[in-house]
């Protein structure tokens, strides 16, 4: 059965390059471009993996991963931020926030796609 991943972005082009790296290696992938429409996709299906942006409307990834981690069912789920952000504090809030790893823009799709495999294992 492919590992389901959840991708949360407000830029489509991030939204489609990464569903167009991660969908040829096997994975299901779903993307949303809204906080609030993640959490609803969330409630209704179990993830894998989630990967997250810091900048979005109506709500933050860092308050969003806070709410994911409210989640029961997704208590022990790998989140990803993987953001235009690059300053330790930006770092250290996101894995605060309750993230896994914390991946600054520009990575390496082969990168990107090692550290996938490594999270859904």
């Amino acid at each position: 059965m492919a590992k389901r991943i959840l991708i949360v972005d407000d830029d489509e082009m991030v939204l489609i390059a990464l569903e167009e790296l991660l969908k040829p290696e096997g994975y299901e992938v779903h993307t949303v471009a809204r906080a609030r429409e993640a959490l609803k996709i969330l409630e209704q299906d179990g993830f894998d993996l989630l990967i997250l942006d810091i900048i979005m409307p109506e709500m933050s990834g860092f308050e969003l991963c806070r709410k994911i981690r409210e989640m029961e069912r997704y208590g022990q789920t790998p989140i990803v931020f993987l953001t235009a952000k690059s300053r330790e504090e930006d770092r250290a809030q996101g894995l605060e926030a309750g993230a896994s790893l914390f991946l600054s823009k520009p990575i390496s799709p082969d990168k990107l796609l090692e550290i996938v495999s490594d999270a859904v294992q």
